[in-house]
């Protein structure tokens, strides 16, 4: 069969499903989930985050400049979906889910506690290119939980079972297939390539005990 030609849209899948914490003086912290997200540049460590100006969520990260961008995992399905269909004018989504505020170092806005990693972020640029506004940022300060530290100090983020989003579907990172330049390793004596393939920790949320 062939392929058939539809109309331009969006079709980058997969990608990061992250919960987004941002807070007014005052006020209590909101919680947005984002899908329209991804890294800038290394140096200086910026990324950027998509968002729709009749969010909740919108005013507050344009009159503060400043958010977290909290990685979700599979046992965090359920309150990453929440959060991304019912809005901050109705509940408190901190409460509602019972979902930990933690202090940020540099920012008002809070980290969600329960989330392996969370980046502090304050908006350098916010571009309006159509239906949803971009909020580039810089990265102030990255927490990262030392459950997933070993003894050496090494960060194995992949056991956290990380969540991401495609074409309306949430799905936990699967199996491992490669490391970054594993294709151009040189090759050991027995002349076959060192190829990775094996299991991380991150299976299908229906087969891994515990998911939500």
């Amino acid at each position: 069969m062939g392929k058939q030609i539809w109309k331009a849209g969006n079709m980058l899948y997969p990608l990061p499903a992250v919960m987004v914490s941002c807070k007014k003086p005052g006020e209590k912290a909101n919680i947005i989930t984002v899908a329209w997200t991804g890294t800038v540049c290394t140096n200086p460590a910026m990324l950027y985050i998509s968002v729709r100006p009749e969010r909740h969520s919108y005013a507050i990260l344009r009159e503060t400049g400043e958010f977290v961008v909290n990685l979700t995992t599979e046992k965090l399905v359920r309150e990453t979906d929440i959060c991304g269909v019912r809005s901050g004018r109705d509940i408190d989504k901190f409460e509602e889910l019972h979902l930990t505020e933690e202090a940020s170092q540099h920012i008002t806005a809070p980290c969600i506690k329960e989330c392996p990693v969370n980046i502090e972020c304050r908006v350098t640029q916010v571009l309006e290119p159509g239906s949803h506004h971009i909020f580039l940022a810089e990265v102030l300060a990255v927490h990262v939980d030392e459950t997933y530290l070993d003894k050496n100090g090494k960060f194995h983020l992949n056991d956290a079972g990380l969540l991401v989003y495609s074409h309306g579907e949430y799905h936990a990172v699967g199996e491992l297939l490669g490391t970054f330049g594993y294709s151009i390793r040189k090759k050991e004596s027995t002349g076959k390539q060192k190829i990775i393939k094996t299991r991380c920790s991150a299976k299908p949320a229906k087969n891994r005990k515990g998911s939500t």
